[in-house]
């Protein structure tokens, strides 16, 4: 897969004479930093950290891939055995699997795009370089809705698990309010590293939950008949299904930043893999065992499927995972809008009182809009595939196709390899353009015709 790089100037020959024999020993503070300019790795985002007061490329690849793992391992898998149900057991097998690999697929083209423009953090500036000023303004409003969406439905998940810890102890608004409170402060640092930490609780958080859940309903087994290979649907709802396996994908849309605060950006496919690897095996297994156990009666999200009490210590174990996944959702948010706001400025790399609170202003916001969202959307099943539909159908999908074809936009047919390759990324492009179009239509007509909870209620939604 290869890439074109952006054209470089012509090296100044009488530059490179007169510092030929010269060693950078001999340099004054002022030189070095004038000759790291001309190197591309500080042609970035973030540019030279060496002397700044918050330093923002600090990850090693496992901090990465953990942190993709913390904002795409969370809700999502807890919507799959549903889907399994919907589907049925091979086609929805066969989703997965192929969805996986093809994310792995557009993730490994994301890669691509930011080793050729090293100054990309999001994909706003990744619409730039498409589509100019209408594709930034375009591609950046995509990404902060669909991650401010994320943030809300982690706030709803919040809400039903604590409603069946406590059994619905206080009114769901309350709940919701806590999930936001805690999910701020926690937000509160303003780089990546020190929430990567977080990010393994994360991911053992949501393991341990899943594992209990399945261990529960093998031993409980509260579904006896046959398993059925296929099922009988309708395209309505194995699309609704089709959109939670999309969203279960989603963190696409986080990679262009994750990758501009590594150590080493070359060293991202290693994070992809740890990521694609978790998330691919996990979601078969764990939606492929609980349906098996639970049968087609089984809830969404699936830790409500086993008994009450081992539904209660399963959601209990998962709040890290549902608290977390909203927080690195915040931070990415977050950064967006401040590096939107400061970027080539002192205050990015400054803990002054306007850079700090600008950071705390920032993130109260986007957070107070994610729980407005949660409040009038308080059907996980429908916000999911909203999500999915609207925006992380590109950001995963279409948007990844588009880099490659502006990659390669100079030898597009070039070789067979090239055409096929050019075939396979304009399908891509037609399947976001489906999974956009049909998934509105089936997540929209599924809000219309859900009369059994209301927006900005007391009532238990557990």
């Amino acid at each position: 897969m290869a890439y074109i790089t952006p054209d470089k100037a012509e090296p100044d020959l009488n530059v490179q004479a007169s510092g030929f024999f010269r060693d950078a020993s001999d340099l004054s503070d002022a030189e070095k930093q004038e000759d790291k300019k001309d190197d591309p790795s500080y042609n970035d985002t973030f540019g030279d950290e060496e002397y700044a007061e918050v330093k923002y490329k600090v990850l090693s690849w496992w901090q990465c891939g953990f942190l993709m793992v913390a904002e795409t391992v969370s809700l999502g898998i807890l919507s799959l055995p549903a889907v399994v149900a919907t589907l049925g057991l091979i086609p929805a097998v066969i989703l997965l699997l192929g969805l996986g690999l093809l994310a792995t697929y557009t993730g490994y083209v994301i890669g691509q795009f930011r080793w050729a423009y090293p100054h990309i953090q999001s994909m706003a500036d990744a619409g730039e370089i498409l589509f100019g000023s209408i594709g930034r303004e375009v591609f950046g409003t995509g990404q902060l809705l669909l991650v401010v969406f994320i943030m809300a439905s982690h706030l709803l998940t919040f809400s039903v698990a604590m409603n069946t810890i406590t059994s619905h102890g206080t009114c769901t608004i309350v709940f919701t309010v806590v999930g936001l409170v805690v999910c701020y402060v926690l937000c509160l640092p303003r780089t990546s590293a020190k929430v990567s930490y977080l990010s393994v609780a994360s991911f053992v958080s949501v393991f341990s939950a899943v594992m209990i859940v399945m261990i529960a309903v093998g031993i409980e087994r509260p579904w006896k008949g046959a398993i059925a290979a296929t099922v009988d649907t309708s395209l309505y709802e194995a699309f609704l299904a089709v959109c939670n396996i999309v969203f279960s994908f989603s963190g696409h849309v986080a990679f262009f930043g994750f990758i501009s605060e590594l150590k080493d950006p070359r060293e991202y496919p290693k994070a992809l893999c740890l990521l694609q690897g978790i998330d691919t095996v996990l979601y078969i297994v764990t939606a492929v065992v609980i349906y098996i156990y639970a049968g087609p009666n089984v809830t969404s999200p699936a830790l409500g499927s086993a008994s009450a009490l081992v539904a209660k210590i399963a959601y209990g174990i998962a709040l890290p995972t549902i608290i977390i996944g909203g927080v690195v959702n915040g931070h990415i948010a977050c950064k967006y809008v401040y590096v939107r706001i400061f970027r080539n400025g002192d205050l990015m790399h400054s803990r002054g009182l306007v850079a700090t609170g600008s950071w705390v202003g920032i993130m109260l916001g986007l957070w107070i809009v994610a729980w407005v969202i949660a409040e009038a959307i308080p059907v996980f099943n429908d916000l999911l595939s909203l999500i999915a539909s609207l925006f992380a159908s590109w950001s995963t999908f279409g948007f990844s196709g588009m880099f490659w074809l502006y990659l390669n936009k100079d030898q597009l047919f070039s070789s067979p390899r090239k055409i096929a390759l050019t075939i396979f990324n304009l399908f891509i492009i037609a399947i976001a353009a489906c999974i956009c179009g049909l998934g509105l239509y089936v997540s929209g007509r599924s809000l219309h015709e859900d009369t059994t909870t209301a927006s900005f209620s007391c009532a238990n939604n557990a």
